[in-house]
């Protein structure tokens, strides 16, 4: 029974994936607390329904949609809008989380000021979070709001609809560790920081730790608002500071010069990126051939002009389908062995998209040896193909028959041999003519 209940899961899974408006599926869980309406985020979730998402909502208590069932993850997608709650059901725990990612499954979380055990999940992700009650506050520009309520510009990115205008924000900020996978998509204002008060009680401390580090710990724009996080699998998962900044309430505010705010733009480019809508990449194929033949060999020669090719693609969602790629212009190749013995660059091929190809000579080492592209950008999935290939030797009837580097010798053996028939031929000559001189002064 249980093998047929997870052969059944694994083919609804497989089927949510023919038509889908994400590449790794549409079905989405929320998990929302209590104490959120859903009609204080109609705006947020009717804009993923009408993109093709299929929502299903859960209490953080509930037990009933349980995210994992069997080892194998019940949703492509999984919101949780619970910033203050202290108790989930027992299949949501940072662990099972963690899990989700492995199994490509995407994540997105809300944070807030209070100590949660989803708040301790940021850590694992290189997100250093500032102490427990500490929102982000910024009295510029001047305004009417609180000055935890910041419109907050947003910088340009790749996974964003350039032009987007301010957004509203309230909620806690974050700073970032060293991991390289992590993706900042909103960062705080110069003007703000993080305090345990509105009243500026603590301004001479960040005073003086702007003044002997240029910006304190928790002030300026080395903090994270909204954060991405991309594994070497590349599922995704976004932290973002506050839910307040997906709710019908910031949708609709203006913005303090009077124009509307960017939020709902906003957060739609953050959900399509963050569940593999745009830029969303994958390497299709690869091959490998000598120039002039079509079919792999088994094995390459030393110094063979070999000519590599792979294949890139691109989500498309309007279409739920894969197209043809060529915009990369700084990928590179390698050709290791423990060491890259040859990096150049693998351009597109014009005329022909999605078809990245170079030709270059094998190096004059033997041994077992690689192709390796492992293209890395923030943003971006990693693209990455690895294929082994054998160099050996030239056989004993592949060299050439006249070198033309060994000339000299050629030309001392030859002149060697030339000089000894000579010399024997005068040595043999020499030797007749005295034995005829000799038998004449006999006679």
């Amino acid at each position: 029974m249980r093998f047929l209940v997870s052969a059944l899961l694994s083919f609804l899974a497989l089927a949510s994936h023919v038509f889908a408006k994400s590449s790794t599926g549409d079905s989405v869980l929320v998990v929302i607390d209590p104490s959120l309406k859903k009609e204080d985020y109609s705006k947020f979730f009717g804009g993923l329904e009408e993109r093709g998402y299929q929502l299903t909502f859960r209490g953080p208590k509930d037990t009933h949609l349980p995210i994992e069932q069997y080892g194998i993850p019940g949703f492509s997608h999984v919101i949780l809008f619970t910033p203050e709650t202290k108790s989930y059901a027992s299949d949501i725990t940072p662990q099972s989380l963690v899990g989700l990612l492995s199994e490509n499954t995407n994540l997105l979380v809300t944070l807030s000021t209070k100590q949660t055990p989803i708040s301790s999940l940021s850590a694992e992700f290189s997100l250093i979070p500032p102490p427990p009650g500490t929102p982000l506050i910024s009295h510029h520009p001047a305004r009417s709001e609180p000055a935890t309520l910041i419109p907050i510009p947003v910088s340009e990115s790749p996974l964003l609809t350039p032009g987007t205008p301010p957004v509203w924000f309230s909620g806690v900020p974050h700073a970032f560790g060293n991991s390289p996978y992590l993706v900042p998509i909103l960062r705080a204002t110069s003007e703000s920081f993080a305090a345990d008060s509105v009243d500026d009680s603590g301004a001479e401390t960040l005073v003086d730790a702007s003044e002997k580090t240029g910006e304190g710990l928790w002030a300026g724009s080395q903090l994270g608002l909204v954060t991405g996080f991309q594994t070497l699998k590349n599922s995704r998962i976004v932290f973002a500071g506050g839910v307040e900044m997906f709710s019908d309430e910031y949708a609709n505010k203006a913005l303090p010069d009077g124009t509307p705010s960017g939020n709902e733009k906003f957060v739609n480019d953050v959900t399509a990126w963050a569940f593999r809508e745009t830029l969303a990449l994958r390497i299709d194929n690869t091959t490998h051939h000598r120039a002039g033949e079509e079919v792999p060999p088994e094995t390459y020669t030393i110094n063979d002009q070999i000519v590599y090719t792979a294949h890139i693609s691109a989500y498309d969602p309007e279409t739920s389908s894969w197209k043809p790629y060529s915009a990369i212009t700084d990928m590179q190749l390698e050709f290791t062995m423990l060491d890259p013995h040859i990096r150049i660059a693998l351009p597109p091929v014009a005329g022909e998209p999605g078809k990245y190809q170079v030709q270059f000579r094998a190096p004059d080492r033997h041994g077992v040896f690689k192709f390796v592209v492992d293209w890395r950008r923030k943003g971006y999935p990693f693209l990455q193909a690895s294929t082994t290939v054998p160099v050996v030797p030239p056989r004993h009837d592949q060299y050439p028959r006249f070198l033309s580097a060994a000339w000299p010798y050629y030309a001392g053996a030859i002149s060697t041999s030339i000089g000894f028939f000579l010399f024997s031929a005068l040595w043999l000559a020499g030797d007749v003519e005295g034995k005829k001189k000799r038998g004449l002064k006999t006679e």
